[in-house]
């Protein structure tokens, strides 16, 4: 039987996944999502701004203690939800096929899909051991753009680019790369595979079992 996608984090140096965890985490069931305001800056600025946001709670003290952990987690999921646009990264994770699903089924398609991301890598947070991020360069084409950026730990660098697409005057987040793999192409692959040998059915029904799974 197929299964799930297991994370394309193992891609990378195991140090860098609490930074890739930390900025992967998205579209909060915690109450903290709310839409961005007017943004006149560049996609660097505002991706910068919500890396920011994410490292100082990663380099709080306070909040690294065993029972702040959820509290922890929450935060960056709030901070990070307002950054990326979960349902353009599952319909493009679909592609095709999500013609194919009702309104409602999408809705629960997103929310499955940003649930499991969220916990495939939330495990990676407490591994922050202070690795650098550096903007390289933004390229941009209309509304469109790739905000290309490096992230250094004392073994390894890795490229981390998130392509961002301007909606409602604000910069969003639709598809991340990893040293050259594409968050979205690879899921669209597994997802696709799935769906061909089953159903969009039986996607949805596994993504439930793993996020129940999760969760509890």
């Amino acid at each position: 039987m197929s299964q799930l996608p297991p994370g394309i984090a193992r891609t990378v140096d195991a140090r860098a996944h609490a930074v890739i965890g930390a900025l992967m985490l998205g579209l909060s069931v915690f109450g903290f999502a709310a839409h961005l305001s007017a943004e006149t800056g560049s996609a660097t600025e505002a991706m910068k701004g919500t890396i920011d946001q994410a490292l100082k709670v990663l380099r709080d003290e306070s909040l690294k203690a065993p029972e702040r952990a959820r509290e922890r987690l929450d935060i960056l999921e709030g901070i990070i939800s307002k950054r990326f646009d979960y349902k353009e990264m599952g319909k493009r994770a679909l592609g095709k096929h999500w013609r194919k699903l009702s309104e409602a089924d999408r809705d629960e398609f997103v929310h499955l899909f940003q649930r499991f991301l969220s916990k495939t890598y939330a495990g990676n947070v407490d591994g922050y051991s202070g690795e650098q991020v550096e903007y390289l360069k933004e390229r941009r084409k209309g509304d469109f753009a790739e905000v290309q950026t490096a992230v250094t730990s004392e073994k390894s660098t890795i490229s981390i680019y998130y392509r961002m697409l301007k909606s409602s005057n604000a910069w969003k987040v639709y598809d991340v790369v990893l040293d050259g793999v594409s968050l979205v192409k690879n899921f669209r692959s597994q997802f696709g595979r799935i769906i061909e040998a089953e159903s969009v059915e039986g996607l949805l029904e596994k993504l439930r079992t793993k996020t129940a799974r999760t969760q509890s």
